[in-house]
Protein backbone atom coordinates (compact mmCIF):
# COMPACT_ATOMS: atom_id res chain seq x y z
CA UNK A 1 0.00 0.00 0.00
CA UNK A 2 1.49 3.38 -0.77
CA UNK A 3 2.42 5.46 2.15
CA UNK A 4 0.57 8.40 2.25
CA UNK A 5 2.41 11.88 1.97
CA UNK A 6 1.69 15.55 3.17
CA UNK A 7 1.57 18.58 0.95
CA UNK A 8 4.66 20.07 2.97
CA UNK A 9 6.52 17.01 2.50
CA UNK A 10 6.14 17.12 -1.22
CA UNK A 11 9.06 19.12 -3.33
CA UNK A 12 8.28 22.82 -4.19
CA UNK A 13 8.17 23.42 -7.63
CA UNK A 14 10.71 26.86 -7.89
CA UNK A 15 8.51 30.31 -8.94
CA UNK A 16 10.50 31.49 -11.24
CA UNK A 17 11.05 35.84 -10.93
CA UNK A 18 8.36 36.59 -13.89
CA UNK A 19 5.22 34.68 -14.20
CA UNK A 20 5.97 31.29 -15.10
CA UNK A 21 3.91 29.85 -18.40
CA UNK A 22 1.39 27.11 -17.42
CA UNK A 23 3.69 24.91 -19.70
CA UNK A 24 6.88 25.90 -17.78
CA UNK A 25 5.05 24.67 -14.75
CA UNK A 26 4.10 21.28 -16.38
CA UNK A 27 7.86 20.50 -17.47
CA UNK A 28 9.25 20.98 -13.68
CA UNK A 29 5.96 19.26 -12.40
CA UNK A 30 7.42 16.43 -14.21
CA UNK A 31 10.96 16.72 -13.52
CA UNK A 32 9.52 16.47 -9.78
CA UNK A 33 7.17 13.10 -10.37
CA UNK A 34 10.24 11.72 -11.56
CA UNK A 35 12.12 12.48 -8.61
CA UNK A 36 9.96 10.88 -6.51
CA UNK A 37 10.01 7.28 -9.06
CA UNK A 38 10.25 4.00 -6.79
CA UNK A 39 11.80 0.83 -7.87
CA UNK A 40 9.37 -1.59 -8.92
CA UNK A 41 10.10 -4.02 -5.62
CA UNK A 42 8.31 -1.41 -3.71
CA UNK A 43 5.52 -0.77 -5.51
CA UNK A 44 4.58 -1.95 -9.13
CA UNK A 45 2.30 -0.05 -10.52
CA UNK A 46 2.01 -2.12 -13.47
CA UNK A 47 0.38 -5.40 -11.96
CA UNK A 48 -2.97 -3.23 -12.58
CA UNK A 49 -2.90 -2.90 -16.12
CA UNK A 50 -3.35 -5.72 -18.31
CA UNK A 51 -2.33 -6.43 -21.89
CA UNK A 52 -0.42 -4.57 -24.37
CA UNK A 53 0.30 -0.78 -23.90
CA UNK A 54 2.95 2.04 -24.39
CA UNK A 55 2.14 2.69 -20.55
CA UNK A 56 4.97 3.65 -18.71
CA UNK A 57 5.41 4.48 -14.51
CA UNK A 58 7.36 6.17 -12.22
CA UNK A 59 5.26 4.33 -9.47
CA UNK A 60 4.82 7.09 -7.35
CA UNK A 61 1.47 6.54 -5.14
CA UNK A 62 -2.12 8.35 -5.82
CA UNK A 63 -1.25 10.64 -2.64
CA UNK A 64 2.03 11.64 -3.42
CA UNK A 65 0.47 13.06 -7.06
CA UNK A 66 -2.62 15.04 -5.12
CA UNK A 67 -0.37 16.62 -3.08
CA UNK A 68 1.76 17.98 -5.50
CA UNK A 69 -1.33 18.66 -7.66
CA UNK A 70 -2.48 20.65 -4.26
CA UNK A 71 0.72 22.20 -4.70
CA UNK A 72 1.08 23.70 -7.95
CA UNK A 73 -2.25 25.23 -7.64
CA UNK A 74 -1.30 26.73 -4.38
CA UNK A 75 1.79 28.47 -5.63
CA UNK A 76 0.13 29.79 -8.78
CA UNK A 77 -3.20 31.83 -7.49
CA UNK A 78 -3.47 33.92 -10.14
CA UNK A 79 -4.20 30.67 -12.59
CA UNK A 80 -7.68 30.38 -13.97
CA UNK A 81 -9.11 26.79 -15.23
CA UNK A 82 -7.70 28.26 -18.64
CA UNK A 83 -4.14 27.47 -17.23
CA UNK A 84 -5.12 24.55 -15.55
CA UNK A 85 -6.19 23.21 -18.90
CA UNK A 86 -3.24 24.40 -20.63
CA UNK A 87 -0.51 22.75 -17.64
CA UNK A 88 -3.04 19.19 -18.50
CA UNK A 89 -2.71 19.80 -22.25
CA UNK A 90 1.11 19.35 -22.05
CA UNK A 91 1.16 16.65 -19.75
CA UNK A 92 -1.63 14.35 -20.90
CA UNK A 93 0.14 13.11 -23.98
CA UNK A 94 3.10 12.00 -21.63
CA UNK A 95 3.38 8.30 -22.05
CA UNK A 96 3.47 8.24 -17.53
CA UNK A 97 0.93 7.10 -15.97
CA UNK A 98 1.45 9.50 -12.82
CA UNK A 99 1.74 12.49 -14.92
CA UNK A 100 -1.62 11.74 -16.73
CA UNK A 101 -3.18 12.06 -13.21
CA UNK A 102 -1.80 14.90 -12.45
CA UNK A 103 -3.08 16.83 -15.03
CA UNK A 104 -6.35 15.57 -14.26
CA UNK A 105 -5.76 16.17 -10.67
CA UNK A 106 -4.80 20.19 -11.30
CA UNK A 107 -7.61 20.63 -13.91
CA UNK A 108 -10.36 18.66 -11.29
CA UNK A 109 -8.98 22.18 -8.42
CA UNK A 110 -10.82 24.30 -10.97
CA UNK A 111 -14.30 22.52 -11.04
CA UNK A 112 -16.18 25.20 -10.21
CA UNK A 113 -15.23 27.28 -12.86
CA UNK A 114 -15.61 23.65 -15.74
CA UNK A 115 -16.70 25.23 -19.13
CA UNK A 116 -19.27 23.79 -21.35
CA UNK A 117 -16.46 23.61 -24.30
CA UNK A 118 -13.88 21.69 -22.01
CA UNK A 119 -16.03 18.63 -23.03
CA UNK A 120 -14.79 18.80 -26.78
CA UNK A 121 -11.59 19.21 -25.42
CA UNK A 122 -11.91 15.79 -22.97
CA UNK A 123 -13.00 14.17 -25.48
CA UNK A 124 -10.73 14.60 -27.57
CA UNK A 125 -7.86 13.64 -24.95
CA UNK A 126 -9.65 10.52 -25.24
CA UNK A 127 -10.02 10.01 -28.50
CA UNK A 128 -6.24 10.75 -28.82
CA UNK A 129 -5.31 8.06 -26.67
CA UNK A 130 -3.90 10.45 -24.21
CA UNK A 131 -6.04 8.52 -20.98
CA UNK A 132 -4.76 4.93 -22.69
CA UNK A 133 -5.81 3.02 -19.75
CA UNK A 134 -9.01 2.47 -17.49
CA UNK A 135 -7.55 4.84 -14.90
CA UNK A 136 -6.83 8.19 -16.38
CA UNK A 137 -10.22 7.58 -18.51
CA UNK A 138 -11.85 6.64 -15.47
CA UNK A 139 -10.28 9.51 -13.25
CA UNK A 140 -11.34 12.21 -16.67
CA UNK A 141 -14.92 10.33 -15.66
CA UNK A 142 -15.50 11.20 -11.75
CA UNK A 143 -13.49 14.46 -11.48
CA UNK A 144 -13.94 16.08 -15.00
CA UNK A 145 -16.72 14.66 -17.41
CA UNK A 146 -19.07 13.39 -14.85
CA UNK A 147 -18.75 16.97 -12.93
CA UNK A 148 -19.28 19.05 -15.77
CA UNK A 149 -22.22 16.85 -16.63
CA UNK A 150 -24.12 17.62 -13.22
CA UNK A 151 -23.33 21.13 -13.35
CA UNK A 152 -25.39 21.07 -17.07
CA UNK A 153 -26.98 18.22 -17.32
CA UNK A 154 -28.32 18.84 -20.82
CA UNK A 155 -24.62 18.16 -22.27
CA UNK A 156 -25.21 14.36 -20.69
CA UNK A 157 -27.13 13.65 -24.45
CA UNK A 158 -23.77 14.09 -26.47
CA UNK A 159 -22.30 10.72 -24.66
CA UNK A 160 -24.93 9.00 -26.24
CA UNK A 161 -23.00 9.25 -29.97
CA UNK A 162 -19.64 8.49 -27.64
CA UNK A 163 -20.95 4.68 -26.69
CA UNK A 164 -20.93 4.24 -30.81
CA UNK A 165 -17.09 5.66 -31.15
CA UNK A 166 -14.26 2.88 -32.47
CA UNK A 167 -11.81 4.50 -29.60
CA UNK A 168 -12.18 2.04 -26.66
CA UNK A 169 -11.67 5.06 -24.06
CA UNK A 170 -14.17 7.21 -25.32
CA UNK A 171 -16.87 4.39 -25.31
CA UNK A 172 -15.70 3.46 -21.54
CA UNK A 173 -16.90 7.79 -20.83
CA UNK A 174 -20.16 7.22 -22.23
CA UNK A 175 -20.74 4.64 -19.74
CA UNK A 176 -18.62 5.80 -16.60
CA UNK A 177 -18.68 9.56 -17.02
CA UNK A 178 -22.71 9.66 -16.12
CA UNK A 179 -21.90 7.85 -12.76
CA UNK A 180 -21.64 10.85 -10.79
CA UNK A 181 -25.15 11.82 -12.19
CA UNK A 182 -27.00 9.12 -11.67
CA UNK A 183 -25.22 9.19 -7.73
CA UNK A 184 -27.57 12.03 -7.54
CA UNK A 185 -30.66 10.49 -9.72
CA UNK A 186 -29.36 11.86 -12.87
CA UNK A 187 -29.26 10.37 -16.08
CA UNK A 188 -31.22 7.22 -15.16
CA UNK A 189 -32.86 6.25 -18.81
CA UNK A 190 -29.82 7.15 -20.63
CA UNK A 191 -28.22 5.20 -17.92
CA UNK A 192 -29.75 2.05 -19.63
CA UNK A 193 -30.11 3.04 -22.76
CA UNK A 194 -25.90 3.05 -22.66
CA UNK A 195 -25.73 -0.30 -21.11
CA UNK A 196 -28.03 -1.86 -24.09
CA UNK A 197 -25.96 -0.03 -26.44
CA UNK A 198 -22.53 -1.51 -25.49
CA UNK A 199 -23.94 -4.62 -24.39
CA UNK A 200 -22.83 -6.08 -27.67
CA UNK A 201 -19.14 -4.82 -27.25
CA UNK A 202 -16.09 -7.06 -27.28
CA UNK A 203 -13.63 -5.37 -24.86
CA UNK A 204 -13.69 -6.73 -21.12
CA UNK A 205 -13.18 -3.11 -20.45
CA UNK A 206 -16.56 -2.02 -21.65
CA UNK A 207 -18.17 -5.49 -20.13
CA UNK A 208 -17.03 -4.47 -16.87
CA UNK A 209 -17.77 -0.01 -17.29
CA UNK A 210 -21.45 -1.23 -17.93
CA UNK A 211 -21.31 -3.54 -15.12
CA UNK A 212 -20.26 -0.66 -12.97
CA UNK A 213 -22.60 1.61 -14.52
CA UNK A 214 -26.08 -0.86 -13.54
CA UNK A 215 -24.10 -1.35 -10.52
CA UNK A 216 -24.69 2.04 -9.85
CA UNK A 217 -28.32 1.98 -11.26
CA UNK A 218 -29.70 -0.45 -9.13
CA UNK A 219 -28.88 1.36 -6.04
CA UNK A 220 -31.75 3.65 -7.66
CA UNK A 221 -33.54 1.25 -9.77
CA UNK A 222 -33.04 -2.03 -8.27
CA UNK A 223 -36.05 -3.40 -9.90
CA UNK A 224 -35.55 -1.98 -13.45
CA UNK A 225 -31.98 -3.29 -13.19
CA UNK A 226 -33.07 -6.52 -12.47
CA UNK A 227 -35.51 -6.40 -15.39
CA UNK A 228 -32.98 -5.29 -17.94
CA UNK A 229 -30.55 -8.36 -16.94
CA UNK A 230 -33.52 -10.46 -17.65
CA UNK A 231 -34.66 -9.15 -20.56
CA UNK A 232 -31.31 -9.24 -22.40
CA UNK A 233 -29.55 -12.03 -20.80
CA UNK A 234 -29.04 -13.26 -24.21
CA UNK A 235 -27.02 -10.10 -25.00
CA UNK A 236 -25.15 -9.40 -21.77
CA UNK A 237 -21.66 -10.63 -21.30
CA UNK A 238 -21.48 -12.93 -18.04
CA UNK A 239 -18.67 -10.22 -16.42
CA UNK A 240 -21.16 -7.38 -17.01
CA UNK A 241 -23.83 -9.20 -14.93
CA UNK A 242 -21.58 -10.11 -12.21
CA UNK A 243 -20.49 -6.65 -11.47
CA UNK A 244 -24.20 -5.62 -11.79
CA UNK A 245 -25.23 -7.79 -9.84
CA UNK A 246 -22.55 -6.73 -6.72
CA UNK A 247 -24.52 -4.95 -4.42
CA UNK A 248 -28.07 -7.43 -4.60
CA UNK A 249 -28.75 -9.75 -2.07
CA UNK A 250 -27.13 -12.86 -1.96
CA UNK A 251 -29.66 -14.87 -2.40
CA UNK A 252 -31.32 -12.66 -5.46
CA UNK A 253 -27.89 -12.48 -6.95
CA UNK A 254 -27.62 -16.32 -7.43
CA UNK A 255 -31.49 -16.35 -8.79
CA UNK A 256 -30.25 -13.54 -10.97
CA UNK A 257 -26.95 -15.67 -12.11
CA UNK A 258 -28.89 -18.76 -13.12
CA UNK A 259 -31.68 -17.18 -14.80
CA UNK A 260 -29.52 -14.70 -17.37
CA UNK A 261 -27.14 -17.88 -18.28
CA UNK A 262 -26.79 -17.94 -21.90
CA UNK A 263 -23.97 -15.67 -23.18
Amino acid sequence: MARRVSAKSVPTIQTLPTLPSARRVADAARRELASMSRPVGEFDASRYFRGGHDLQFFNVGSPRVRALARRIVGEHPEWTVAEAMAFAEALMPDPVLEVKGLAVEVVARYRRTFKLAHLTTWKRWLASDYAANWATTDAMCGMLIGLLLIRHPDLADRLRSWSRSRNLWVRRASAVGLLPGIRRRLFINQGFETALTLHPDREDLIHKAVGWLLRELSKVEPVRVEQHLLTHRGAIPRTTVRYALERFPVAAKKRLLAATKGR
